[in-house]
């Protein structure tokens, strides 16, 4: 039911962009020329888009609210687990700092093995060469 709900509301949706764009912007209703009365007239042209305008966008903020409703008290009882990750193995960290110079790493076991980091360099000016 939901699916052939959805499918009503995009076509409201589509028929109430039709009309908008039928419209001109002054009002004039499709351009046509004709009979100056009657409902093909360009003032019973606008009045009927008008009119249509209404109805559509009625029925279209009705269909968002019905189907807003019935999407909020749909329960799924299954969860896809297709695409689930499986969690990476953990990568393996240095505990001890290497031997020799250990002026490169920062201090603190918590540390060991991070390098320190790095000083920002001056820049080059004619007065420091």
């Amino acid at each position: 039911m939901f699916a052939f709900l959805l499918v009503i509301h995009a076509i409201i949706a589509a028929a109430l962009v039709t009309v908008i764009l039928m419209q001109r912007s002054e009002g004039g209703g499709l351009g046509m020329g004709g009979s100056p009365s009657g409902l093909m007239s360009a003032r019973g042209a606008a009045d009927f888009l008008t009119r249509a305008t209404g109805v559509l966008a009625t029925m279209f903020v009705l269909f968002s609210i019905l189907l807003a409703v019935l999407a909020a008290n749909h329960r799924t009882t299954t969860i896809d687990t297709s695409l689930a990750r499986t969690p990476a193995a953990a990568t393996a960290v240095p505990t001890a700092q290497p031997k020799g110079d250990a002026a490169p790493f920062a201090g603190g076991a918590e540390n060991a093995g991070v390098p320190a980091p790095a000083r920002p360099r001056r820049p080059i000016t004619a007065r420091s060469r």
